[in-house]
């Protein structure tokens, strides 16, 4: 077999291979003599139909089977053999095959870059250290309270927070729209769910009071025909409803599957779930300003069937988050709604790859069993949970990927400029995922 490759561009190379003759028929006689023992015609037993039939009815339908198959293999030994690795599958561009000569054909495809990466040195990272203090354990308490809160009816002036039960009519220059009106519509103020100063305006308002309220729609609103207009809501407020915090009693705190200790073991319980909030949000700060690093000193060219394949892993996903409607075919999620996304990540994999490849980073199994064991802690059984991971190869291996990954940011970090900064919890953990 004869091989010979052109470089097309910086990604692309086509391979031209000249396959013998000889080897085309040795092939199809093969396919020819297996076929013959179970072809059946009329006339004659299973396995004794004449090969003179046999060649004249199934020859070139047989031929063209063993040719796409002898141009795959091909391919792949000549690509093989002259040290290409292909970023995607070829497309195959001419094919010359005349009964009796040799074989020709040629393949256009694209390659893995080539990368020499820029020196870590030049990486700048700051890492948060920040500290747990008992304001930060105060508030987190109190959050789990809020969430926990129940609501009752007040005659007091509605703040933010509470919720109000209400009618609205709006209208533009008199005129009433299409969607702007609803009666005993229970509103959370403060939760941004209306446009811009509706629910400001509806701040201080009491159960059995009336007033108008001037907003104007945002330019980017959905409904083009109100983009830009300014409306005046007409609101009547039929109920203030405050919200109450459950008391940090016995009922409270089995919640949060505190049966003993009291309040000094759920502050403890809680503190602890902080801490590791905390480490996973100041390790995705890190990771993030190391690969936003990489990607800015370092040129990569992502191949073209590399970032195609990223765009429908991610329209998947993004389908199956969405439920998965049997109705809504993926295909109409267009590919430039993920196209930047999918080039970052292509690219980011390829750094890691050479990192890895240049680096011999190897996955460290006793990280992999930390991670696993840490994971196990918050169940009841983490024994089970250890056990499953260990025996679920595709589980096991998603949590090795993981690890290696955040090997390759520890090797980056070694040799980066890594300077610390103080900072508080709720900056960093609302910031950090």
């Amino acid at each position: 077999m004869q091989v010979s490759v052109e470089t097309v561009s910086t990604l692309e190379r086509r391979v031209k291979v000249v396959v013998p003759a000889a080897k085309i028929e040795q092939d199809v006689q093969a396919r020819i003599v297996k076929a013959a023992r179970t072809i059946r015609m009329d006339g004659f037993r299973p396995g004794k139909v004449p090969m003179s039939l046999i060649q004249k009815r199934y020859g070139e339908s047989i031929r063209q089977e063993a040719l796409g198959e002898i141009i795959r293999d091909s391919f792949y030994e000549a690509v093989t053999q002259e040290g290409i690795n292909p970023a995607g599958f070829p497309s195959i561009e001419e094919v010359s095959d005349k009964a009796g000569e040799d074989m020709t054909f040629s393949a256009l495809v694209e390659v893995y870059p080539e990368l020499v990466l820029s020196s870590f040195a030049d990486i700048k990272v700051e890492r948060p250290v920040v500290d747990i203090g008992e304001a930060d354990l105060d508030e987190m308490i109190e959050n789990l309270r809020k969430q926990r809160s129940t609501f009752e009816e007040s005659t007091e002036a509605a703040a933010d927070g509470d919720k109000v039960t209400l009618d609205f009519a709006g209208s533009i220059d008199g005129e009433a729209f299409e969607g702007g009106t609803s009666t005993n519509f229970e509103l959370a103020l403060g939760s941004g769910r209306m446009i811009p100063g509706f629910e400001t305006g509806i701040v201080g308002i009491k159960a059995g009071e009336e007033r108008d309220i001037n907003v104007t729609f945002p330019a980017d609103y959905q409904a083009e025909n109100l983009r830009d207009k300014a409306a005046v809501f007409k609101i009547t407020a039929h109920k203030v409803s405050k919200a109450v915090l459950p008391e940090l009693d016995a009922t409270f705190l089995a919640a949060f599957g505190v049966t003993e200790g009291g309040v000094e073991k759920f502050r403890e319980d809680v503190r602890k779930n902080m801490t590791r909030e905390l480490k996973q949000a100041v390790k995705n700060k890190v990771k993030t300003q190391v690969m936003d690093a990489l990607l800015a000193n370092n040129t990569v060219e992502a191949p073209k069937a590399l970032v195609g394949n990223e765009i429908n892993r991610q329209r998947e996903a993004m389908f199956k988050q969405f439920g998965g409607n049997a109705k809504i075919d993926p295909k109409m999620l267009p590919d430039d709604l993920f196209r930047e996304q999918a080039q970052r990540s292509v690219a980011l994999g390829l750094l890691i790859s050479q990192i890895i490849k240049d680096k011999s980073v190897e996955v460290d199994q006793a990280r992999v069993k930390a991670v696993i064991e840490e994971v196990a802690e918050s169940y009841e059984t983490p024994e089970e949970v250890v056990n499953y991971y260990y025996s679920n190869r595709e589980q096991l291996a998603q949590v090795e990927a993981m690890v290696l990954e955040d090997q390759v940011v520890d090797t980056v970090l070694a040799q980066a400029q890594v300077t610390e900064a103080a900072a508080r919890y709720t900056e960093i953990v609302r910031t950090g995922r």
